[in-house]
């Protein structure tokens, strides 16, 4: 019998080495992972949507046509909207329109949800963007600062008069804070419109009501990590090399302080974006978060069901970028995932 040499060998032991050390790359490990819990949330997510027209006591096209609403009106209605068919069917149904990018039709004006949520969403999403462009760019300045001011136990008073203000500030919710802000520098000053997306002017209300909370608290973790910092041996190395204070702080400290406060940052936009929600009614601004409410008051739960989803999306996705983004800042972050 002739024997096989190494040559003649099947190469399924050098292909399967391959694919292993291709799967112990920890980046590939971390990919794989963050695309399987972004599929896992979206589907639940799109699973809460889905269920929530049917948990919603009372019949929700009877309360969108109205109690005088003839019979075969309701039912027609019904029969156009697939809920007269098994909850299964109307479950796949609804899965195939959504990967189709159909969020179905509204209950009240008959139009499209997607036609409408996309007319809406680039007010909102012009409203989170620049109230989180001016907390990042109000807070890491101050929280820096504020490190510098109070290190080492300097700066009692400061630091006292710095942190109360950030819990009071950090405490008031964002309608309030609009309400506060319309009364004071609309009404009473008159130097900004009182509601409306019209012009610059239009926006300064709203950012400032989404932005001084997530200032406040981002400030305070800025300067929180700034202090840790700057205790480390490497930042005590570059002092001993008589670096100035400027190029000290800035670019030794901050690079290394920025994680944590990347971390936060993300998770502030994701609150941003659902913060729009109440603040969004508090300036009658033309955008998601008015639309929702208006939507729930008149009972058109295909509207209520797309708004959500668009919003559970968003911060999905938001929450997937910062941790890709940490993980390309500090490789270090992906190991936990190995």
């Amino acid at each position: 019998m002739q024997r096989l040499t190494p040559a003649a060998v099947p190469p399924a032991t050098g292909l399967r080495s391959r694919v292993g050390g291709l799967w112990s790359h920890r980046w590939l490990r971390f990919a794989l992972r963050r695309t399987g819990r972004l599929l896992t949330s979206l589907w639940v997510l799109v699973t809460a949507a889905f269920l929530m027209i049917h948990l919603v006591p009372g019949d929700p096209v009877r309360a969108a046509l109205g109690p005088t609403a003839p019979a075969e009106l309701v039912l027609a209605r019904k029969q156009e909207l697939g809920l007269l068919d098994p909850l299964w069917r109307q479950y796949a149904d609804f899965l195939v329109h959504l990967l189709q990018g159909n969020l179905g039709i509204s209950i009240s004006t008959r139009l499209p949800v997607g036609e409408m949520i996309a007319q809406r969403l680039p007010a909102t999403a012009e409203l989170a963007v620049a109230a989180f462009l001016v907390s990042m760019v109000v807070a890491v300045p101050v929280g820096v600062v504020m490190a510098v001011i109070t290190r080492r136990g300097k700066g009692r008073r400061t630091e006292l008069a710095f942190t109360g203000t950030n819990v009071v500030l950090g405490a008031i919710p964002d309608f309030l804070l609009g309400v506060g802000l319309v009364y004071l520098l609309a009404v009473q000053s008159n130097l900004f419109p009182v509601a409306g997306r019209a012009g610059f002017d239009s926006y300064v209300l709203p950012v400032l009501a989404l932005a001084i909370g997530p200032s406040a608290v981002l400030s305070r973790i800025v300067r929180v990590e700034m202090l840790a910092v700057m205790e480390a041996d490497y930042i005590r190395t570059a002092r001993a090399k008589r670096l100035t204070p400027s190029r000290v702080h800035l670019v030794h400290a901050l690079p290394n302080a920025v994680t944590a406060t990347l971390t936060l940052g993300g998770l502030l936009l994701s609150s941003l974006v659902a913060g729009t929600v109440l603040v969004e009614n508090v300036f009658a601004w033309p955008g998601l978060g008015s639309t929702i409410v208006s939507s729930i008051v008149a009972k058109d739960y295909p509207l209520v069901q797309g708004t959500v989803l668009v919003y559970g999306i968003g911060v999905l996705l938001i929450n997937t970028l910062v941790d890709v983004a940490l993980a390309l800042l500090d490789p270090r972050s992906t190991i936990g995932d190995g």
